[in-house]
């Protein structure tokens, strides 16, 4: 039987409260997301975002807190893939913003929350509209 699989969004706000956003490529095209990936066997949520950052943008974030759960339904409704996304926001990193995994993202830029482009990838849309409102979770996220 197929089952959801769990996922990590981190949602990195800067020092003038831009968020970073990636334009992704391959099996995420033409999404912009935040940074994110899947959860390995036996990692904490937070050791998995710390993970995924550093993978994909070189930065070493900190204190990363899990801010809301979103269940992405509009991607198994368009790629029968379904995730449940834990997310998690830190205004605290270091280190200087790489393109580390090119054939994933095309590039990453720092956006205000009310700017980022469109289309957006439903868990990073989901996630960022949690944290906008202050909320855990928004029912019926398609």
């Amino acid at each position: 039987m197929n089952k959801p699989s769990v996922g990590i969004g981190v949602i990195i706000q800067n020092k003038n409260n831009q968020i970073l956003i990636g334009k992704r490529k391959g099996s995420h095209a033409p999404y912009y997301s935040i940074p994110g990936g899947h959860i390995e066997n036996g990692e904490t949520f937070e050791e998995a975002a710390i993970r995924e950052v550093f993978e994909e943008t070189g930065l070493k974030i900190k204190n990363p807190k899990v801010i809301a759960v979103t269940n992405n339904l509009r991607t198994y409704a368009n790629e029968n893939k379904h995730y449940i996304s834990i997310n998690l926001f830190t205004n605290e990193f270091e280190g200087n913003l790489e393109l580390k995994e090119p054939e994933k993202c095309e590039a990453w830029n720092w956006y205000q929350i009310s700017e980022i482009p469109n289309p957006q990838f439903d868990a990073s849309e989901f996630a960022l509209e949690c944290f906008e409102k202050g909320l855990f979770y928004i029912k019926n996220q398609r």
